[in-house]
Parts: C-alpha cells; sequence; structure tokens
C-alpha cells in the first residue's frame, strides 16, 4: 500500500487522455472521509449503468451498440452491488447525497445534432471512466483502510476496460482525426470543471 506523500505524480496515476492530475486535497478528504466516499461511489455505479442504459434505448437500432452495452450495464450493477454489500457490512446505508456539478456540466458540452450527439455522449462516459479509473489508482496506493484498498485495486481494470469500450464504439462509426480532435476539446473541459470545484468527498469532485 502507498504511502501518502506530498507530490504523488511520481506515482503511476497518469491516464491517458486526461488532461489534469487529481490534487493531494482531494486524496486527503477522500481517505479522511471513506464513508461518505462509498455512498458516493455506490451511486456513481448506479449513473454508470443507467447512462448506458439510455445510450442503448436512444440507439436501440444501432447495429452492434446493444450487444456491448448491454454486459456493460450488468457489470456496473454488480459494481454498484458490491459497494452496497461493502456499506452494509459495516453498518452504514445507502443514502441521498448532493452530488457534485462534474457530470452535468461534461453534458452541457454534448452537442445536440446527430451524429455529433452521439459521438461526444461515448466520449464523455469514457472520460468519466478514466477519470474513475485515477482516483481509484490513488486511494487503491493510498487508503489505509485493506479491505477499501482491495476494492478500488478490484475495480481498476474493469474502469479502464469500460473506457476501451466507449473509445471503441466512437471508433467504429467515426474517423479517427474527428475522434482525436473531440476528445481533446472535451478533456480539456473536464480539467477545467475539476479545477473550478471545489472538492469534497465525492468520486468527481
Amino acid at each position: 500500500m502507498g504511502k501518502l506523500i506530498e507530490n504523488y505524480y511520481l506515482e503511476p496515476t497518469k491516464v491517458k487522455w486526461l488532461l489534469s492530475r487529481t490534487n493531494d486535497q482531494w486524496l486527503k478528504m477522500a481517505i479522511a472521509n471513506p464513508i461518505e466516499v462509498l455512498v458516493d461511489h455506490a451511486h456513481c455505479e448506479r449513473k454508470a449503468a443507467g447512462a448506458a442504459v439510455q445510450l442503448m434505448f436512444r440507439y436501440l437500432c444501432e447495429p452492434g451498440l446493444a450487444e456491448v452495452l448491454s454486459p456493460l450495464v450488468r457489470e456496473e450493477l454488480e459494481h454498484f452491488e458490491r459497494v452496497l454489500n461493502l456499506l452494509i457490512s459495516r453498518g452504514e446505508y445507502l443514502k441521498p447525497l448532493p452530488a457534485p456539478p462534474y457530470g452535468a456540466l461534461l453534458a452541457k458540452a454534448i452537442r445536440k445534432d446527430e451524429p455529433y450527439r452521439m459521438l461526444d455522449s461515448f466520449l464523455i462516459s469514457g472520460l468519466i471512466e478514466a477519470r474513475s479509473h485515477e482516483r481509484m489508482s490513488l486511494l487503491a496506493m493510498h487508503s489505509p483502510d485493506p479491505e477499501l484498498s482491495c476494492l478500488y485495486s478490484d475495480l481498476l481494470e474493469s474502469e479502464a476496460r469500460h473506457f476501451g469500450i466507449y473509445w471503441q464504439l466512437a471508433s467504429e462509426r467515426f474517423n479517427k482525426e474527428t475522434i482525436l480532435l473531440r476528445i481533446k476539446d472535451l478533456a480539456k473541459i473536464e480539467s477545467g470543471i475539476l479545477a473550478e470545484l471545489h472538492p469534497e468527498p465525492r468520486m468527481h469532485s
């Protein structure tokens, strides 16, 4: 397990396409409030499943989409159940939490017209998975709670794979230059949103 140090940027937490790294203030706050982060994490898994279902219904007739997203939805719900069961085992429960504006602000960047709406939806979902991967890697390395460290370590592979799924969905439908130009724009927006947010014990704040 990693030790919390002043400059953990020397450790392997950089994730491709993210233009900024999570700061020490967020990490210290998350470690100091593990239950609140767990509750928020459960909500994030639930929302990730819901977002994928929404894409399946919006693009119901898109060849190959449902076949890829349906297993992803199941896996997100399995993660939700794992986090929920961990909360219950600690005498805690799922409760409403004020959501940081991260997701809502990112959603505003989605263009309204097709096919750009589809592309932006895939890429933003991928960026959220990438940010989740980065933050879970930090918690896996630095959490003083072995059970939580194990949880976050176990979820890293799937978070990275989920980014890859959304990237694949985009790559099968749009040319590489279009994708690269757009993800760079969206990554700037994502980084700017986090720079303006006051850190809270949330997965995305």
